[in-house]
């Protein structure tokens, strides 16, 4: 018996070790950059399998997403336009003058070029920046290149300053 404890010992170890394995093996990788996307179109992102590119959350609805696609193919995708103003906003501008950015659209519910969307700015966003992109204009929207300057001077839903502000500018107008 006491030659068959270290034997049983290393046995047990081994199986719990590759039980830990095969468990790691089973559970879904997320994706938060995709490679090979030369063609520069923007891809189908799969619910629940997808992660936000700012801020690691799971992608689980597509009414306020949009995707970065770099000249070698990368893709990277978000879950909130204004996340997507957040993370372009790090970058240099030598990067953002070679990407696609395609933004899906609230009214014709498909991907466009976000340059030339209108946002607005009052929408219930996943990360409360308050963005929602639109192929068509309508009065109170902004431009692509205004919405990353709100975003970069925090002029957003999130931020809880800006809305109580613009909450106060607002009623004072009715």
């Amino acid at each position: 018996m006491k030659k068959l404890l270290p034997i049983l010992t290393i046995v047990l170890i081994a199986s719990i070790i590759l039980i830990i394995f095969i468990s790691m093996a089973k559970q879904q990788k997320m994706v938060v950059v995709k490679e090979g996307n030369i063609s520069q179109v923007p891809l189908e992102i799969v619910l629940g399998k997808y992660q936000d590119s700012d801020c690691g959350m799971v992608i689980n609805d597509l009414t306020f997403a949009s995707q970065v696609v770099s000249i070698d193919g990368k893709t990277w995708f978000f879950h909130d336009h204004g996340g997507l103003g957040n993370w372009l906003n790090s970058k240099d501008n030598k990067f953002k003058n070679s990407i696609k950015i395609f933004v899906m659209t609230k009214d014709s519910k498909r991907y466009i070029e976000a340059k030339d969307a209108f946002f607005s700015t009052n929408e219930e966003t996943p990360m409360k920046f308050g963005f929602g992109a639109y192929e068509n204009s309508s009065e109170n929207f902004i431009s692509f290149d205004e919405m990353l300057l709100k975003v970069l001077r925090k002029e957003t839903l999130a931020n809880p300053n800006f809305k109580q502000h613009n909450h106060d500018n607002h009623s004072e107008h009715k």
